[in-house]
């Protein structure tokens, strides 16, 4: 070791290299505390739209496997949950393509919940929930409890995490996949949801309603 390393000036330099260098993990901090902010909003305002906080059955709380039951969109996870993956795979692909790399990945994800969130606000409107009820298999519906909200935005962050690590190609398949399981196991799935909802098809209804 030099002499010269030893310095002040030397050491000075050493620290300040080594604080900069941390600059940019603080920062990312800032896309996270965004995502809290927003979460922390969305409950509160589909609390004030009259949403209960969670399933008032007292039963279920992370997990209901029923897809047309009562309890679903109650508990914090169930069937649907796999279609808001979904969205964060199709999020991701969107921001990829309308911003490329002009964004940072953490403002992106920020981007894909806060998009998600306002679905979920919109979705729980009443004028949804009823045409949910007139349009789809879905007559029982009556919305999702705060919790299963947040727990619909989560997949949506977590799908927008998957579709970053997979690529493209890969996302398109997992996509693809997914959708194919959903109509086999519940008769629904996130593409068959949005033509039900836009332009409701009478013959898979009754399909539906024989599940």
């Amino acid at each position: 070791m030099r002499l010269a390393d030893l310095s002040p000036d030397h050491a000075t330099s050493e620290k300040l290299s080594t604080k900069f260098a941390t600059l940019p993990s603080r920062k990312n901090l800032w896309p996270a505390i965004t995502i809290l902010i927003i979460l922390a909003a969305s409950a509160l305002e589909l609390h004030r739209q009259g949403r209960y906080w969670w399933c008032v059955c007292g039963t279920a709380f992370i997990w209901i496997s029923d897809a047309w039951g009562s309890q679903t969109s109650q508990a914090f996870l169930d069937p649907y949950s796999f279609t808001h993956v979904l969205h964060g795979l199709a999020f991701a692909g969107l921001l990829a393509v309308i911003i490329r790399r002009q964004i940072p990945t953490g403002w992106q994800l920020s981007l894909a919940i806060a998009f998600e969130t306002v679905w979920e606000i919109i979705e729980n409107t009443n004028t949804v929930i009823d045409r949910y009820r007139e349009a789809t298999a879905a007559f029982g519906y009556h919305g999702d409890t705060v919790v299963n909200s947040l727990g619909d935005i989560a997949c949506c962050g977590l799908g927008f995490v998957i579709a970053r690590k997979l690529g493209l190609v890969r996302s398109i398949v997992v996509f693809a996949a997914t959708e194919v399981i959903l109509l086999v196991v519940i008769r629904d799935s996130l593409l068959l949801e949005i033509v039900m909802l836009v332009f409701p098809i009478q013959s898979i209804k009754q399909w539906q309603i024989g599940h």
